[in-house]
């Protein structure tokens, strides 16, 4: 199996449609870490509201495209009140209270879509001109999933140049490294938390309506994704933009694979891959500058 190409085509192309939802899921969750020093455990319950928003908007006006407009938009603004009623009070509290807080608000959002939009799973139908295939290196692959491919890989050159060449890419980068110096410069690092939030708010949402289509979407689903999530912070070193998308390159791949050739084991394999790196890399693959 593993010497066919065909296989390994389309496993590989599996792995890098996984990557790409995990690298826009995982980049608001790392820059925020890394900013704010705050373990968001809610941030998957985030993705799941994308998915269930782009359901409503798409019963609402029939159209998937509106729908990944107005679902990520709207996870943005629910993140931003999340942040200005809770989260920012707990900024300098301690790493336990933020968990458990954040955890707490997992199962508030299970029970509010399964008050809203029922137990049952919902799935939405692919846009007509992504619902074909394509045949990539003479294989047939999914438009649609190399339509996911395409919009991680543009979001992560969208991002990287907002980084490294925007004055409030220099304030980010600048914040991650030592927040209390880029305060010290009378910049309003609260409002540069609350902008940088609300956009890993906004990538988080985006990733569930972009996954809607491919997965199920039912209460709990963002549980299944947002230890994966975890696992490309912690790999890739939070904070690096260069480090998430490497972590969701190989959590990606290495899942994808580790599904198909030993299902039972494959958890335990990017356990077992991430402990390795870590033991020789503890800042993870691509730390900041400013990681000790």
């Amino acid at each position: 199996m593993l010497l066919d190409p065909g296989f390994l085509i389309v496993q590989t192309l599996n792995g890098l449609q996984l990557a790409a939802l995990l690298f826009l899921l995982s980049v608001g969750l790392s820059v925020v870490f890394g900013l704010m020093n705050f373990i968001n455990l809610a941030h998957g319950t985030l993705f799941m509201a994308g998915a269930y928003l782009a359901l409503s908007a798409v019963r609402a006006f029939d159209s998937f495209w509106l729908a990944l407009l107005l679902a990520p938009l709207g996870v943005a603004v629910l993140g931003g009140l999340l942040y200005l009623v809770l989260l920012r009070h707990l900024e300098r509290a301690d790493p336990m209270r933020q968990v458990l807080a954040t955890f707490g608000l997992i199962f508030v959002g299970v029970e509010v879509v399964d008050l809203v939009w029922g137990s049952l799973p919902h799935t939405i139908a692919v846009p007509p001109v992504l619902a074909g295939s394509s045949l990539i290196l003479g294989q047939v692959y999914p438009t649609y999933r190399l339509f996911i491919i395409a919009l991680g890989v543009l979001l992560f050159a969208l991002l990287y140049a907002a980084l490294e060449r925007t004055r409030l890419g220099a304030v980010v980068r600048a914040g991650v490294d030592d927040r209390d110096m880029v305060a010290a410069l009378g910049i309003n690092i609260g409002s540069v938390f609350l902008l940088v939030f609300c956009l890993g708010c906004l990538l988080a949402g985006l990733a569930g309506a972009v996954a809607a289509p491919v997965f199920s979407i039912f209460p709990g689903m963002d549980l299944s994704v947002l230890i994966l999530a975890l696992i490309v912070v912690v790999l890739g070193g939070p904070g690096s933009l260069k480090g998430v998308a490497a972590g969701s390159l190989i959590i990606g791949v290495v899942d994808t694979y580790g599904q198909v050739v030993v299902p039972e084991l494959a958890r335990l394999t990017v356990y077992g891959l991430m402990a390795a790196i870590l033991l020789y890399k503890p800042a993870g693959l691509i730390p900041v500058r400013g990681a000790r």
